[in-house]
């Protein structure tokens, strides 16, 4: 199985940054794409950003030029570093990687994490 297990997040004020992480973990061969979501109360899971294995990203436009994804190849974690935080960024921040499990088999499994709250106060 694999695990991811995400931290960095927390209360900030306005203006404010962040540093989520999240560590994979388990029966890992290889991972494709890594990202980051969001989920505020009362709406859906939303895309934030997304990078694939050779370091491709994309951004929702909401958080384009605030928020940056990076990643740790060797020790399969993701980042996310977030600043000039809103209150509209808080939200339960969820990873999500896809995983080749064997080099024998192609098939892409896709985890997530546990979530993390990042609450912003005004």
């Amino acid at each position: 199985q694999v695990q991811l297990v995400e931290s960095g997040g927390g209360l900030v004020q306005a203006g404010g940054s962040l540093r989520l992480s999240c560590a994979a973990s388990g029966r890992i061969f290889s991972i494709n794409a890594m990202a980051w979501y969001r989920q505020a109360p009362g709406m859906q899971r939303e895309l934030v950003a997304r990078i694939t294995g050779d370091g491709t990203t994309n951004y929702a436009d909401s958080v384009k030029g605030q928020f940056t994804i990076s990643r740790d190849n060797a020790n399969n974690t993701v980042y996310l570093q977030m600043n000039s935080l809103k209150p509209e960024d808080t939200a339960v921040y969820y990873c999500y990687a896809e995983v080749k499990l064997s080099q024998t088999h192609s098939t892409l499994f896709q985890y997530w994490g546990q979530g993390t709250r990042v609450t912003v106060s005004s």
